[in-house]
């Protein structure tokens, strides 16, 4: 291989590694965000309280990934630049995560279909070869475990409980699938990561979380959806309207007074 082939090679595999940390980083920071509308509005005190620290400790997650993916990057953008800078086009989060939070059991729902693919993720991750994935991926997976645990419980007890709140569980269910498949599709960035060691492939993932959920979804007496096709694109940048809605606050302050310092 010549020098010139090689760097290029160098570059791509570089593009590709701060592309899959923009996708780790931007599904928490999103997730974190929709989570965060809850403070002050929980169904119980408890439940209140859970989901805002469920949503702190994924802004934390987004804070190592982005900051890695800004290293990475070496254009000398830091955490708050890759998240307060972005236009939606430039965000690699997964659709399901942008989806409105709707009523009570809508996020619990989304949040349970979410945790237990990122559980099944951040455990392989934790095996990466690169080191900073490995350690921030072990870091994490502490933190999700209790999450999936909590989303495991809640989808049981609504989907379980009343008609009420199971037919709402249902229904959630049933609006939220056809985002779930986009996770499992491996494309270019997937395939450089993987072959690297950096990253597992995106469908070798997908046996593991059709256990998890199809288990779950019995014990809470909910049916799984038939597959009819799936969303897909948030990984490469094309979003919901949703997404649009989200950025505007949180990045308001930001670019507003953007030297703004406290």
């Amino acid at each position: 291989m010549s020098a010139a082939a090689a760097a290029d090679n160098a570059d791509d595999l570089s593009h590709a590694k701060f592309e899959t940390l923009l996708r780790l980083g931007d599904n928490c920071l999103v997730l974190s965000q929709q989570l965060g509308a809850w403070c002050g509005h929980g169904p119980a005190l408890e439940e209140d309280m859970a989901l805002t620290n469920v949503a702190l400790d994924l802004l934390g997650q987004a804070r190592l990934w982005l900051s890695y993916a800004g290293e990475v990057e070496g254009q000398g953008r830091d955490e708050d630049a890759l998240a307060y800078r972005r236009d939606g086009f430039e965000f690699r989060n997964l659709l399901l995560v942008e989806q409105p939070n709707g009523h009570y059991g809508d996020t619990v729902v989304r949040q349970f279909l979410f945790d237990c693919w990122h559980l099944e993720l951040l455990e392989a991750l934790a095996q990466s070869a690169d080191p900073r994935i490995a350690e921030i991926a072990a870091k994490a997976v502490k933190e999700v475990r209790y999450h999936c645990e909590r989303s495991v419980y809640l989808m049981v007890a609504l989907g379980d409980g009343t008609a009420g709140s199971r037919r709402r569980m249902q229904d959630a269910v049933d609006r939220f699938w056809p985002y779930t498949n986009e996770w499992f599709e491996s494309d270019a960035v997937d395939a450089q990561c993987a072959q690297a060691r950096w990253a597992p492939r995106a469908e070798d993932l997908r046996e593991g979380w059709h256990a998890v959920v199809d288990q779950v979804l019995a014990r809470a007496t909910l049916v799984k959806p038939a597959y009819i096709g799936h969303q897909r694109g948030g990984r490469q940048g094309l979003h919901t309207e949703h997404l649009g809605h989200l950025l505007t606050d949180l990045q308001f302050l930001q670019r507003a007074y953007p030297q703004a310092q406290w």
